[in-house]
């Protein structure tokens, strides 16, 4: 899922193709796009963007007479900036805003359909839309802190909570975490103030410098590489690739569609962390350490 700063490099694209310019047709192919009836999609046609804001992991374009586009990509959904008048890809395609300079398409890499679209007028409407999270990059450490303690979880849960903080997903939360030194599974209520500070000061130095090199790569051109596997990622998405600072392999613990990546050694003082399910059929020959599981996968 596009996180805070892959939003933030679709938003900077964008304002310079179509902040100003006039919407004119918007082509929906899949049924399942539009989320909202009142005010309807016509409405946007043929006003001018007024401006572009992220708000958590969605993107807003401001219009005329205070109507707002919000779309909130989900997983596998990616923009495009084409040549105006493109037509809406094939299988994947959802839809197409077309402009005097080119055309954005919205496409969707898989069968399940959650990419939305939802058509506002006002910024009380707007505010509905808003899970409520704080701005890190905006936040200082008592607010961060206040966020961070307010609920017993996990620290992997409470970073991606779009409720507590604002645009971080599981890609950059595992990355934050590597970086803080940080077990995904500790408690939020078992850091000290001087772990507390390291995680505030990581989260916004995590987020930053990849909204930086992703603005680099990008350079002029729109952002076609949006992804959240990185080969240049210390743990996130790298299973049994060695840490880039231990050279111990990245180990992952799976729930449901969700998985989390973390170095033993950096992490969690070398212990290897439960996978509900290998775990639950393992049982007593579940390797508790790294060095444990690694002798398992020597071959003798």
């Amino acid at each position: 899922m596009p996180e805070l700063p892959d939003v933030e490099i679709y938003i900077a694209a964008l304002r310079t193709r179509v902040e100003g310019e006039r919407l004119g047709r918007v082509r929906v192919k899949s049924p399942f796009l539009l989320r909202s009836v009142e005010p309807p999609l016509t409405a946007v046609m043929g006003r001018k963007v007024t401006g572009l804001r992220r708000l958590g992991k969605r993107i807003v374009f401001g219009f005329e007479d205070d109507l707002f586009l919000v779309l909130h990509l989900m997983i596998a959904g990616r923009l495009h900036w084409k040549p105006a008048g493109t037509r809406i890809q094939g299988k994947v395609g959802l839809a197409a805003f077309d402009f005097p300079r080119g055309t954005l398409t919205l496409t969707e890499a898989s069968t399940r359909k959650r990419a939305a679209l939802h058509v506002v007028r006002g910024e009380a409407a707007l505010a509905a839309h808003d899970p409520g999270g704080i701005e890190v990059l905006d936040a200082d450490l008592a607010a961060f802190r206040a966020a961070l303690v307010r609920e017993r979880h996990t620290l992997k849960r409470t970073l991606t909570d779009p409720r507590i903080f604002s645009g971080i997903g599981n890609a950059y939360s595992d990355e934050i975490l590597h970086r803080a030194r940080l077990s995904p599974v500790r408690m939020t209520n078992q850091l000290d103030d001087a772990e507390i500070a390291r995680l505030w000061e990581t989260t916004r130095k995590t987020l930053r410098d990849w909204t930086e090199r992703l603005r680099r790569e990008a350079g002029d051109d729109f952002p076609e590489g949006v992804t959240a596997f990185r080969p240049d990622m210390a743990v996130h998405g790298r299973y049994r690739q060695p840490c880039p600072d231990c050279g111990t392999p990245v180990q992952r613990i799976q729930y449901a569609e969700n998985e989390t990546n973390y170095c033993p050694r950096c992490q969690t003082d070398g212990v290897v962390l439960a996978d509900r399910s290998l775990s639950r059929l393992l049982k007593d020959d579940w390797p508790r350490r790294i060095d444990e599981l690694e002798e398992l996968r020597t071959p003798r």
